[in-house]
């Protein structure tokens, strides 16, 4: 199953100048007013428009592949209820949507659309559980990880943000995540380490909150000539 996706499926520690536990008390402040920031623009969010920049990286062979797009976003009440369109455009052209727990991954140049359930999809496919990291809530944060800040990092030629590190509390199939949120809560860069040290990097762009996206945006209809495949 692995082959069908290999395009597809997501820090230095501020220094500070006072002593061990005034910093400590510093850096858990600073933590709560991110999260708040986090949770007022996730529960402001309607829908999201971006560019989108995916970096594989495999930590074996020290390759990294480079994909780009265009994406749309609107959330949900749970994670499996997000709506997320990728329309990749390099290296090559591939349209992925995810609705419901459920993902369509169409490759016109192969003519083939892989379709299947979001949380036993690979690689590219799980671009949209990278970016579930960007869209929790603090409940959600909270509740399932170990959040540290690691301090103010800049991103993306210019954009200043906090950089997060979120260590998963219960087994997962992953290692660790990071996440760097803009001044306005907006996460804006998610990286996800696989246990085997492999990475997925989201880099989101020329960002566009709470402008229309119609639900029809996220229904692929392949061609009749072209191959269904499960996923």
């Amino acid at each position: 199953m692995n082959k069908y996706f290999r395009f597809i499926l997501p820090a230095i520690a501020i220094a500070f100048l006072f002593n061990a536990a005034a910093s400590e008390t510093s850096a858990q402040d600073v933590l709560r007013k991110i999260l708040k920031r986090m949770d007022d623009n996730n529960k402001s969010l309607t829908s999201l428009k971006s560019n989108i920049k995916m970096e594989k990286r495999d930590s074996v062979l020290g390759e990294t592949d480079l994909s780009e797009g265009e994406l749309n976003y609107l959330p949900g009440r749970s994670q499996k209820q997000i709506y997320v369109r990728i329309d990749w455009s390099k290296p090559i052209v591939e349209h992925l949507a995810v609705a419901n727990g459920k993902y369509v991954l169409y490759r016109p140049k192969a003519k083939q659309a892989i379709v299947g359930k979001v949380d036993g999809a690979k690689n590219s496919a799980k671009t949209g559980g990278a970016l579930a990291f960007m869209t929790m809530s603090k409940a959600d944060l909270s509740a399932n990880y170990k959040v540290d800040y690691l301090g103010d990092e800049t991103v993306n030629g210019g954009v200043k943000t906090f950089h997060l590190k979120l260590t998963p509390i219960k087994t997962t199939s992953y290692k660790s995540a990071d996440l760097w949120v803009d001044a306005d809560g907006m996460p804006v860069q998610a990286k996800v380490v696989e246990k085997n040290n492999d990475t997925t990097t989201i880099l989101l762009s020329d960002i566009k909150k709470n402008t229309t996206v119609k639900a029809s945006v996220f229904t692929i209809d392949p061609p009749k000539d072209v191959k269904i495949v499960q996923g």
